[in-house]
């Protein structure tokens, strides 16, 4: 069995590569999901099984300002996919990579069946795909929170923004879990703590600072990323 994973180069693509050997990670020049055509190219010329979407564009401060440019990639680009999925592979499973954000972040803990209210625009982006994924026939949607576990990339991190954190390795390895149970619908995959953003920056760079939302400027945060699950198992963070 061969799968098809967008975002190879990501964080987590990278990890998944370790878990999902023989299967196709295409780099942007081989596959942009935002032009239509390659995408159904692309789905036309290669044998693949199953698809990990995990390209987005991420960055809440981009999202922000290059509203177009985010647009493009994380709503027009899964519409492609999910168009040629349909066209060329109509059974194949569909794995969609979603986000805690798109919770409002007011509560915390959030499971599969709470109703998603995101604060910023890529989280609606984010939800806008999960809408578009549940047009398929075989389809898994995972939202998680998750870093690469290496040095934090800012000099400060919050103590007062929270997630049931995991590193894009205990993440990658969920993945292959629940691919392999075949499991359908929205999961969660989660940390079996809920940590400040601080206490997880800690685990790698012992000269992080710790800073407030008060000093915080920029598009609206989640700042409760906290979930829960009522269809899987929770993670040890390692």
């Amino acid at each position: 069995m061969k799968t098809l994973i967008t975002g190879g180069s990501g964080i987590l693509g990278t990890e998944l590569k370790k878990f999902f050997p023989n299967s196709l990670f295409p780099s942007h020049s081989e596959l942009d999901i935002t032009n239509h055509e390659m995408v159904f190219d692309y789905f036309s010329k290669n044998e693949f099984d199953s698809i990990i979407h995990t390209a987005a564009m991420t960055s809440i401060r981009q999202c922000e300002s290059e509203k177009k440019l985010s647009w493009d990639t994380n709503v027009v680009g899964t519409k492609n996919l999910v168009d040629a999925t349909t066209e060329f592979r109509p059974n194949s499973k569909f794995i969609y990579l979603s986000t805690a954000c798109v919770f409002d972040g007011h509560d915390g803990m959030y499971k599969e069946s709470s109703i998603p209210s995101p604060e910023n625009f890529y989280a609606l982006t984010k939800l806008i795909g999960e809408q578009q994924i549940k047009n398929l026939k075989n389809y898994l949607i995972i939202r998680t929170n998750f870093v690469g576990k290496q040095k934090w990339m800012y000099p400060k991190a919050f103590t007062d923004r929270f997630g049931t954190y995991l590193f894009a390795e205990n993440v990658a390895s969920g993945i292959k879990e629940i691919f392999d149970a075949n499991i359908e619908g929205t999961i969660h995959i989660i940390g079996d703590k809920k940590l400040s953003m601080y206490d997880l920056a800690k685990i790698t760079t012992a000269s992080i600072q710790p800073m407030t939302i008060d000093e915080y400027q920029g598009p609206p945060l989640t700042m409760d990323m906290s979930l829960d699950t009522e269809r899987w198992k929770k993670y040890t963070l390692k």
